[in-house]
């Protein structure tokens, strides 16, 4: 792939919320026999000449999951955003089960939540109906399965009894988990997540995560960013660690060494001692919603 500019190009035009795929109804590319789920390769971004992103280089197959950590700034969001299409890499390639991010509609992009206008006057059903869009087309209306899909995904993530609510009036956790019925209802076979646990309690994220173990059962496919270390090490078996390029990607043991998250996190972390002669790194940096949310 010849070098260019970010955001030019191949990028696929985002919608409201954010239904992924290029293409709407038939015209969605097909899988290629034996390929990975998601290929990464010497993926470049640069905003205005500046780095976000430095020859990343990573694969996953159908049904992994994968925990994407480092610190503001890391470009965690750009490395998201360029796997979904939404965004065009300066250099390198992404690839779908074998083809461009583009024209797929297995892919669930859900971003940050303070992406999303909530004031927009659309209802949770709505939201989660507009999964189904990549297989229907623009102009054809919803059939009873596709109704059915919809139940059946606000059901597993429990809010059929806010079906008929404004999508402002819902808390963070529940905004997290209509989401999730979205993809479900999608039928989404790569799910990217931006930062779902960010600003919600202690309880509000443990509901998220079972809600991410429903997807493992179904053998989605799963890349979120996080920056919480303990959870990305409890709860996923694989990690990458990113500071605009790939400082460690593996099992978590492997890769959260004192080394690696120094290299990562820099002086926006401090050594703290722990029993048995350890280190624990503090991350200092961490937005005050986050810490007023951690102790909720």
């Amino acid at each position: 792939m010849r070098d260019r500019p970010s955001g030019e190009g191949r990028g696929c035009r985002p919608s409201l919320f954010p239904f992924r795929g290029g293409r709407i109804g038939k015209g969605y590319v097909a899988h290629v026999p034996g390929a990975p789920a998601l290929e990464v390769e010497h993926v470049y971004v640069r905003f205005d000449g500046r780095p976000a992103l430095e020859d990343v280089n990573f694969s996953l197959e159908g049904g992994e999951r994968l925990a994407v950590v480092g610190p503001n700034g890391a470009g965690k969001s750009t490395l998201l955003k360029v796997i979904a299409g939404v965004l065009s890499p300066s250099s390198g390639e992404v690839r779908i089960h074998g083809h461009d991010p583009c024209g797929h509609i297995c892919i669930a992009y859900l971003p940050q939540r303070s992406e999303i206008d909530w004031r927009f006057p659309v209802t949770v059903f709505d939201v989660v109906m507009m999964g189904r869009v990549g297989r229907l087309g623009l102009l054809r209306r919803p059939g009873p399965r596709d109704r059915a899909l919809v139940r059946e995904a606000l059901e597993a993530v429990g809010l059929s009894d806010l079906s008929g609510r404004q999508i402002g009036e819902l808390s963070g956790g529940q905004q997290q988990r209509m989401f999730i019925a979205r993809a479900i209802a999608q039928e989404a076979e790569l799910v990217l997540l931006d930062e779902p646990l960010a600003g919600l309690d202690v309880t509000a994220q443990g509901a998220i995560l079972k809600l991410l173990d429903l997807l493992k059962e179904r053998k989605v496919t799963l890349l979120l960013s996080l920056h919480d270390l303990d959870i990305a090490a409890e709860h996923f078996p694989k990690v990458l660690l990113l500071n605009r390029r790939v400082i460690g990607l593996g099992a978590p043991a492997e890769v959260f060494t004192p080394a690696r998250l120094v290299e990562a996190f820099g002086g926006r972390l401090r050594r703290l001692p722990a029993a048995g002669g350890g280190v624990v790194l503090s991350d200092p940096c961490r937005t005050q919603e986050e810490k007023d949310a951690g102790a909720r």
